[in-house]
C-alpha cells in the first residue's frame, strides 16, 4: 500500500477566525466546502472543521486522515492485518475513502483521489 501523506484533522469552533492563522502557517489558501452540515477548510496539511457539536463528535474519533493510491488495496492491507474497516469503501466527491480501527483502537480515514466512474 502506498500511503502518500497524512492530513491532520482539526475541530475549531471558529473557523473564520481559525482559517488566517493555518493559511500563514501552511504558507497557502484555504480550500473551503460543506459536507453534512460542517463547514471545512483544507489548509497543508490540515484539515480543519466546524459545525454542530454532534457532527464533530463523530469526526472528532477519526484520528488522522491518510492519502494512499488505491482504497481498495489499503482496504485489503488493512484487514490482512487485523484493522477493522468501520465504513466503506465509499466514492466521495474527490475519489473514495474508508474508516478503519487500527488494532490499537485509533481509528483513521483512508482517501484515494481515483477518479470515480
Amino acid at each position: 500500500m502506498d500511503i502518500l501523506g497524512a492530513t491532520l484533522r482539526i475541530c475549531v469552533d471558529d473557523l473564520e477566525t481559525a482559517v488566517p492563522f493555518y493559511e500563514k502557517l501552511a504558507g497557502g489558501p484555504a480550500l473551503r466546502f460543506e459536507r453534512g452540515g460542517v463547514s471545512v477548510a483544507a489548509v497543508g496539511c490540515f484539515l480543519l472543521m466546524s459545525g454542530p457539536q454532534s457532527e464533530l463528535e463523530v469526526l472528532r474519533k477519526v484520528s488522522a486522515t491518510i492519502a494512499v493510491k488505491d482504497v481498495d488495496e489499503a482496504h485489503q492491507v488493512l484487514t490482512d492485518s487485523g484493522a477493522h474497516v468501520l465504513a466503506g469503501p465509499v466514492t466521495t466527491p474527490v475519489g473514495r475513502n474508508l474508516i478503519a480501527m487500527h488494532p490499537d483502537g485509533y481509528v483513521y480515514e483512508y482517501v484515494d483521489r481515483r477518479a470515480t466512474e
